[in-house]
């Protein structure tokens, strides 16, 4: 059996963080995913998936993440239900996310240059929260070197003989 999920999109509103009565931290937020197609009207619909994180996880979302910005997440999807206030059957689905990476830095999103400083966000992309042992993925990189991804969006030029194909 497999339940494992992969999603990338934007938060929504802020995360809201919590703590249970055993002091366990779990944070929620939502995540607006675009489909790959377009409605009938011609405009890009999405859809927007309820997001969980527990423990240091959640601390780390509660404290990074706001509204607009973008993440991707993984984990897996779980559906439960409960009884509400009128006697009915309630079911959610949502995704348990052991895995959440900040696809950009605060400095990107509110129009600072990221090529300032070493260009890394502030922010570390974040993994772990379950014990997979798998641990977060993340890689070191000495302050001296340059980011190689920070082009501020602008085209990259290659020639045709830099190509593999």
């Amino acid at each position: 059996m497999l339940n494992r999920i992969i999603l990338i999109g934007r938060l929504t509103r802020d995360p809201e963080l919590r703590y249970t009565p055993a002091g366990v931290a779990v944070t929620q937020f939502t995540l607006a995913v675009d489909r790959n197609f377009t409605g009938q009207n011609g405009e890009r619909e999405a859809d927007f998936i309820p997001i969980v994180t527990w423990r240091q996880l959640a601390e780390t979302c509660a404290n990074y993440l706001r509204k607009g910005r973008l993440a991707a997440v993984e984990g897996r999807i779980q559906v439960r239900n409960y009884e509400n206030n009128e006697g009915k059957r309630v079911y959610v689905t949502e995704v348990i996310a052991d895995n959440v990476r900040f696809l950009e830095s605060s400095q990107n999103r509110d129009g600072g240059n990221s090529s300032s400083g070493a260009g890394m966000p502030e922010e570390p992309a974040y993994g772990g929260g379950g014990n997979s042992g798998r641990g977060n993925n993340n890689f070191s990189r000495s302050n001296n070197q340059q980011d190689p991804f920070s082009g501020d969006g602008k085209p990259i030029d290659i020639s045709d003989d830099d190509l593999p194909f």
